[in-house]
């Protein structure tokens, strides 16, 4: 419960002051539309708007979730939190948030996809919505894990990217493979390797967050 009153308050926040989703939403559109200028009228394969799909989450997850902890420093409810609620449920509802957070932009961001880019075309969807879940998931966890790192930093800015890049690498080549093959209609069975790469790699960041994250805390 004390979790889920953590994710009302910063999802009411979150709506008044709109960072987050402004900051997401313009990396979105400004990315977008520089690809479609770039390429003008040519036609790029299959392979590589898959390719192009993560790599504008992954740029638009460091932009857009950073600030998960960031934001309790620079108002000074740090102390507060530190009081009324245990670092498992600040954790949790943090992780609530940037979950509900990711799952909005990255729909948003592939149905654009789907609209724009005629080559984007899935072939099995079932393949395609684990890579999306898992994958968004594994996104949202080391997100809010590397965010309560950076919090405690000076350099936050620079800190972030320098974290989240060698974390969340064999997370993003795990689900360009996934999408490469759900682009060419491999069946499920075909692919329960990656899946089980990607289920192992959320079960293992959710784990080791959960269990560090108190010393991250306290410090």
């Amino acid at each position: 419960m004390k979790a889920y009153s953590l994710f009302k308050k910063d999802w009411q926040s979150e709506l008044r002051t709109r960072y987050a989703i402004n900051a997401l939403a313009m990396f979105i559109l400004v990315t977008i539309s520089v690809i479609m200028f770039s390429l003008a009228n040519e036609k790029i394969t299959e392979y590589l708007t898959g390719g192009l799909l993560w790599v504008v989450i992954f740029f638009s997850a460091m932009s857009g979730l950073s600030r998960a902890f960031v934001s309790e420093e620079e108002r000074g409810t740090t102390m507060t939190l530190h009081l009324i609620a245990s670092p498992s449920t600040i954790f949790s509802g943090k992780l609530i948030f940037n979950v509900l957070l990711v799952f909005l932009m990255n729909f948003a961001l592939t149905f654009l996809f789907f609209i724009l880019f005629e080559s984007f075309v899935i072939k099995n969807f079932l393949l395609f919505t684990f890579a999306f879940i898992l994958g968004n998931i594994g996104i949202a966890v080391s997100s809010t894990i590397i965010a309560a790192i950076i919090s405690k930093a000076s350099a936050k800015g620079t800190l972030y990217p320098v974290l989240s890049f060698p974390i969340l690498l064999p997370l993003i080549l795990t689900l360009l493979e996934l999408t490469k093959f759900s682009m060419d209609g491999n069946s499920v069975g075909s692919s329960l390797v990656e899946i089980f790469v990607l289920v192992c790699y959320d079960v293992i960041m959710l784990t080791a967050s959960y269990l560090l994250f108190e010393f991250i805390w306290k410090e």
